[in-house]
């Protein structure tokens, strides 16, 4: 049997340690990008693959506390991340089990583990960030 527990998502993330989010880079244009695109949206060049940075801070976010989709944890919440030495803002989960700590401008960490179950119902892992300390 395989211990293994796949990815939400194949590509966007490497376990680490520690654990990085893999996006794209465009030489070109000079930006960055989460997931990593096919070609470049501002110049249609090729994106290379790229490493982000596992710090942020929380430029938004919302806790939502009906039933929650695909086994994630209820209440969950999900925001908007600013990677700023990436010059990159993302959507993400946010730590469920800190809820209390979450507010606008909180220093987040990025975080993988298993975490609800993917489309096919079996149990995956998911990226997500944390407040810091």
């Amino acid at each position: 049997m395989n211990d293994v527990v796949k990815p939400v998502m194949e590509g966007i993330f490497d376990l680490g340690p520690p654990p990085k989010l893999i996006g794209g880079h465009c030489p070109e244009c000079d930006r960055k990008y989460f997931p990593k695109p096919t070609v470049c949206p501002m110049c249609q060049g090729p994106v290379e693959i790229a490493e982000l940075s596992d710090e942020g801070s929380i430029y938004s976010f919302s806790v939502v506390r009906t039933r929650a989709p695909f086994g994630l944890p209820q209440s969950y919440a999900i925001g908007y991340v600013d990677l700023d030495a990436d010059r990159l803002r993302i959507i993400s989960l946010l730590d469920s089990e800190r809820l209390d700590q979450l507010a606008i401008g909180v220093p987040v960490t990025l975080r993988v583990e298993v975490i609800g179950v993917g489309n096919d119902g079996l149990p995956c892992t998911r990226y997500f960030f944390t407040p810091k300390g």
